[in-house]
């Protein structure tokens, strides 16, 4: 993915200290509305499944509610209370470049996760700027949505059958695959010729194990910025994740770059809580349209540059 030829941003080079430091900033602006940090225990313990698709027979790519029809906010339901609230509760990421950023220009919070966001909140509103972002962590995403602290989590995240278990997902929105970033000087090829060192990922990601699993030495941190400046400074010798965080990451310092071949399928859907099956399937009515009316395509020309791929087929379970 890091081939792509991605549109030209003159700041690029002065993003990553704006990114670094701009949790603390959509914290604060937010913070009225939230709550502390969760405990980590909370993600261990503190879920309890309503409904959900079997775990027996799991697919990740097929795991979500089919939409009744199109996208309706129907009396009764979570989206009328979300109506009612006046305002769609968003976690997002702030640090990861081309999915979810604070623009240093515009002072927005940007991105094609964040896209994705806008028109959930669009389809509840007919406005897509009535949305509360709450910056979280890797770390984050599973407790907030389980215990319904946000409403829905975009953040480049991976549906796996053991996340299934706490939470919902919509439907595959965007596919990316695990791979690694180093400096342009390092020899190393793919993630086997670092064996035995340093490799940085966040908490609470999948690529952890990964990592593991080709004998490195998993380095946690809580954001992806966190990686890059570790990499820079010599800590860490790589960083690995999918490659769509890492091609944003390469796009911020021209002294890195992504080597070997895919390690994973990673599909990323938007989190919900067991708790509201029938926002999963308006969620996913949602991403129908976008599908189909070439708003997809459309953001994914904006933030992430050519060439444009067709949007993942959506596959449900039920």
């Amino acid at each position: 993915m890091n081939a792509r030829t991605r549109p030209g941003v003159p700041w690029r080079r002065a993003v990553l200290a704006v990114i670094a430091a701009s949790g603390l900033a959509l914290g604060a602006a937010t913070a009225a509305a939230e709550p502390g940090h969760p405990s980590a225990v909370r993600a261990a313990t503190g879920t309890k499944a309503v409904r959900g698709p079997a775990v027996n027979a799991c697919d990740p790519t097929a795991s979500s509610l089919r939409p009744s029809g199109p996208p309706q906010v129907t009396p009764g339901s979570f989206m009328a209370k979300i109506r009612t609230r006046g305002y769609l509760i968003a976690g997002v990421d702030q640090s990861t470049y081309h999915f979810g950023f604070l623009n240093p220009l515009s002072g927005q919070i940007e991105g094609f996760d964040i896209d994705m966001i806008r028109a959930v909140a669009k389809a509840i509103f007919g406005d897509p700027g009535k949305v509360q972002f709450k910056a979280i962590s890797d770390d984050q995403r599973i407790p907030d949505t389980a215990d319904s602290t946000v409403d829905i989590v975009a953040h480049t995240m991976t549906i796996t059958c053991d996340r299934l278990k706490m939470i919902d997902f919509s439907s595959v929105y965007f596919e990316a695959h695990q791979k690694v970033l180093v400096l342009k000087n390092s020899s190393a090829t793919s993630l086997d010729d670092l064996h035995g060192q340093k490799v940085c990922a966040t908490s609470g990601s999948d690529s952890v194990d990964r990592i593991s699993q080709h004998h490195a030495v998993p380095v946690k941190v809580p954001y992806w910025t966190d990686c890059l400046v570790r990499l820079q400074q010599g800590s860490v010798a790589a960083i690995s994740t999918d490659d769509s965080i890492l091609d944003g990451l390469a796009a911020q310092d021209p002294w890195t770059k992504i080597i070997g071949k895919p390690l994973t399928d990673e599909p990323y859907g938007l989190a919900i809580s067991k708790q509201h099956p029938e926002f999963v399937r308006f969620v996913n009515a949602v991403l129908q349209q976008l599908r189909t009316d070439g708003q997809w395509k459309a953001s994914y020309q904006a933030w992430l540059g050519h060439p444009v791929p067709n949007p993942p087929p959506a596959r449900y379970a039920g």
